[in-house]
């Protein structure tokens, strides 16, 4: 972007499931302001998640109409905008008028699950084409449950007025004034119909679900012309549309090979920069974060990506068993005071890396209160984080440290267990929300300079016997379980 200035700032849309913001940074990373609005999640029926597809539009332009407010006349110093959305969120809408067809489907949304299970056999030709494992958290079932159940999707399927994709689509088609019909890499990918080689939809895959090409928007880059944002007298061009875990990989500059990268929020999510290699694990995914097209050279960044479910959303199910205490208030307590918590196999929004069993039934192995049972929570997801640590070893040499961000970041607890059962150091910035900075730093052109405005915490390693010794039980307990079922 030949506009850009040692004085340009960056919009930047994080939709997320509870929330979506809109942060303004300058080309130093530095956040000059931010605005969120609220988002409901509803869950309708067992396994289904949702969102209002109008009302995360509208919660979108509430956030930038703010932040733009906020900044007065700072605001003529924006030069771009970017966007990152959950990933397998998808949505069914009129490409005609915009109108949303569909809910937003949410990525934990299991609900058709058992249509799924005829492709059982097909895993392994999933697998090499995308780089992910069959799973209902991912676009292809969602977008065949809405033809097969929502007569308004068959309908305009049938007068050629559908589109439907990642929900990141959508929100570029009812934002931008040019109606853009467009898909990054990284939400394409996870649809479960993109071909990771060739950078665009799988015949084959399309054909395997029954899922028609016409509806699907056009794959480009993660750095594109998606169109202009009309925001009253401002007129700003949307240059980057990609994934939260993706963008936040980047929050602090650009990729260690030696640095494992943990973000944390609903769910909790390890990747480890593989270049512009595409490596393939059995039993972790291979994902695409990043794709630039400059001067007909094609840049690809990729990672092996470990993803656990049930990290905050763990705790929230948690939670509803226990309405009158808030758990998130007392965690950090408890993560100091509960020394010997039961184990909980965490299969909360289906149980991913690197074991993938999506109706897994979540477990504690003995009666416990809710203290213990909320420290036993958060050391499942470290014990998880451990098992696709030990998978990625298999093929590239240990990594060297730990950077964590994210929501659950702030758990002290959380960060030292992680350190210690590892063995490895782990940092944690003082800023933890990476998705925004993340997109700041990709529409920035990835400045050599990207610095933290203060320093954050790093969490060494210390001798913690009985933290191991509950991994071993822990990891020895699923596999029986596993194999039970």
């Amino acid at each position: 972007m030949d506009f850009i200035t040692p004085d340009s700032l960056y919009l930047c849309i994080d939709q997320g499931g509870h929330a979506s913001r809109a942060i303004v940074f300058n080309h130093s990373g530095e956040m000059i302001s931010s605005a969120y609005c609220d988002v409901n999640t509803e869950y309708p029926a067992k396994h289904f998640v949702e969102l209002n597809a109008d009302e995360v539009i509208e919660s979108i332009n509430n956030s930038i109409k703010q932040v733009l407010e906020n900044l007065g006349e700072k605001k003529h110093k924006i030069v771009a905008a970017g966007l990152a959305t959950q990933r397998s969120n998808i949505v069914c809408w009129n490409k005609e008028t915009g109108e949303a067809l569909s809910p937003v489907i949410s990525w934990q949304d299991r609900r058709n699950t058992k249509w799924l299970e005829q492709f059982n056999d097909q895993n392994e030709l999933i697998h090499r084409i995308t780089g992910l494992f069959l799973s209902p958290h991912y676009g292809a079932s969602k977008l065949r449950w809405c033809l097969d159940n929502i007569p308004e999707v068959k309908d305009a399927l049938d007068k050629n007025t559908l589109a439907f994709g990642p929900m990141a689509s959508f929100i570029a088609f009812r934002l931008t004034k040019e109606k853009t019909f467009a898909v990054d890499p990284v939400s394409a990918s996870r649809t479960q119909l993109w071909n990771l080689k060739q950078h665009d939809w799988d015949n084959e895959l399309l054909h395997l679900f029954d899922i028609p090409f016409s509806a699907l928007p056009e794959c480009v880059a993660s750095i594109y012309d998606y169109g202009n944002l009309i925001l009253d007298e401002l007129t700003i061009p949307l240059q980057l549309v990609t994934g939260d875990q993706s963008a936040a990989i980047y929050a602090y500059g650009e990729l260690q090979a030696d640095t494992a990268y943990v973000n944390t929020g609903t769910g909790a999510f390890l990747s480890r920069s593989s270049g512009p290699l595409s490596l393939f694990s059995r039993r972790l995914l291979t994902s695409i974060i990043f794709q630039d097209v400059e001067h007909k050279k094609i840049q690809n960044h990729y990672v092996l990506e470990g993803t656990i479910n049930g990290a905050g959303s763990a705790l929230e199910w948690l939670s509803k068993q226990y309405p009158d205490t808030n758990i998130f208030k007392h965690l950090p307590e408890w993560l100091n005071e509960i020394e010997l918590p039961p184990l909980f196999l965490n299969g909360v929004s289906g149980l991913g890396a690197p074991f993938w069993l999506p109706g897994f039934i979540s477990q504690f192995n003995r009666e416990a209160n809710i203290n213990e049972k909320s420290v036993a929570i958060i050391e499942s997801i470290v014990f998880l984080l451990k098992a696709c640590l030990d998978e990625m070893d298999k093929l590239s040499s240990p990594p060297e440290q730990f950077q964590i961000t994210g929501g659950l970041a702030s758990l002290h607890g959380l960060n030292q267990r992680l350190a210690d059962l590892s063995g490895l150091p782990v940092y944690c910035p003082t800023v933890c929300e990476a998705t925004a900075r993340g997109t700041a730093y990709l529409l920035a052109e990835q400045p050599a300079s990207w610095p933290e405005q203060d320093a954050g915490v790093w969490f060494k390693p210390e001798e913690n016997i009985e933290l191991a010794k509950r991994y071993d039980e822990w990891l020895a307990l699923m596999l029986k379980t596993m194999r039970s079922k």
